[in-house]
């Protein structure tokens, strides 16, 4: 039997719209349906949203034993429809947005029919929403589901937020809802791929710089065929999430379908950290400056998958020594317009052992170079 005293409160809000014995006799059926698996408060929590009970909270205060949650939110990321096979055969949609209000950001995943709201143009950026959904943990923390028995309704309130942009040098791995004010310092080069479907994709590496550091991001599909923005442009990042890049060792962003990017008219202080080359180590990515002081010839190569490749590599020095490095693809012509003696600057090459276990730089698709002087 449930002990009133752990519902009480739950009680109180239902603001007399049944006796306490009533209440309680309803509470008990619960716990008895949901076959133990879930507390009297839970079961309490679940009686008063089916009797309508729809007393909103701040998004800060939502927590995985909340069960079902009301809130007011604005909306401020709208990611694509998606739609997948279930095991029954049946066709499922879903689409994430993106909620704030002055307290925190948190996800919401549509099902189904709610999907529909955001295919007609019903739920915009910027609208103020009242939700009322269930809880659960997803893949990057706890997250609103809004199907059967959920809601969405517009409000005419305007909804504060408080969205504080995250400093580059403080994102760490594993890190989830990331929002931040950037400076573009490359687009990358757009890249097609089969995936297992038979379908092809797109996808770019896009770098982005604060006065804190800098960091790449990856945009997938549409998101990487039209970014709608260009290198010196300032961007701000909505709903990003943060992995390891398990080549480069390095924490880099990813924007999944809630996640969204746009121009900003923000001003970002950005100057390209420069190491010092008697300061490179191995496995890590880092930007040089020299002059040429030595060059070999372009090498053509056939790679084991039958296509061909090229190589040519020079060697930079600067003030406290020098190191090979090797340029690949593109990279490998601009032998033909170097000298000894020109100068260079060398962005995100990788460091690695070498012959003789010596560290020499590896210049690749992600890494930009530009002739200072020749």
């Amino acid at each position: 039997m449930v002990d009133f005293a752990e519902i009480e409160e739950v009680y109180k809000r239902l603001e007399g719209k049944l006796t306490r014995d009533e209440f309680k006799l309803k509470v008990d059926e619960k716990v008895t349906m949901m076959n133990g698996l879930c507390d009297s408060k839970t079961a309490a929590m679940l009686v008063a949203s089916e009797m309508g009970l729809n007393e909103t909270i701040k998004i800060k205060d939502i927590t995985a034993d909340k069960s079902n949650v009301v809130f007011i939110a604005r909306v401020t990321a709208v990611g694509d429809i998606r739609e997948f096979s279930r095991d029954n055969d049946t066709t499922g949609r879903v689409v994430n947005l993106t909620l704030a209000d002055d307290t925190g950001s948190i996800r919401a995943a549509l099902w189904d029919e709610a999907c529909d709201l955001v295919k007609i143009g019903d739920i915009k950026m910027g609208q103020s929403l009242k939700v009322k959904g269930y809880i659960k943990q997803g893949q990057r923390g706890l997250e609103v589901s809004v199907g059967k028995g959920g809601n969405i309704e517009h409000v005419e309130t305007e909804v504060p937020v408080n969205i504080k942009p995250q400093k580059i040098a403080d994102i760490k791995t594993g890190m989830n809802g990331l929002n931040l004010i950037a400076r573009v310092i490359d687009t990358g080069k757009v890249r097609t791929f089969a995936r297992k479907d038979g379908t092809t994709g797109k996808v770019t590496n896009v770098t982005l710089g604060d006065d804190t550091g800098k960091i790449r991001i990856t945009l997938w599909d549409k998101k990487a065929d039209e970014p709608g923005f260009k290198a010196g442009d300032t961007v701000e990042i909505t709903n990003a999430y943060a992995r390891e890049n398990t080549f480069s060792n390095q924490t880099e962003l990813q924007l999944g379908s809630g996640g969204r990017v746009a121009k900003s008219n923000a001003v970002v202080d950005y100057s390209e950290p420069l190491t010092p080359i008697a300061d490179i180590g191995i496995n890590s990515a880092y930007s040089v400056s020299g002059h040429v002081s030595g060059l070999d010839e372009i090498r053509e190569f056939e790679r084991p998958d039958g296509t061909k490749n090229k190589v040519s590599n020079i060697y930079v020095s600067d003030d406290t020594g020098r190191i090979k490095v090797a340029l690949w693809g593109e990279h490998a012509d601009l032998v033909n317009e170097l000298d000894i003696g020109s100068e260079i600057r060398i962005i995100d090459a990788y460091a690695k052992s070498g012959r003789n276990e010596e560290v020499e730089l590896s210049a690749g698709a992600r890494t930009g170079i530009q002739i200072i002087r020749k």
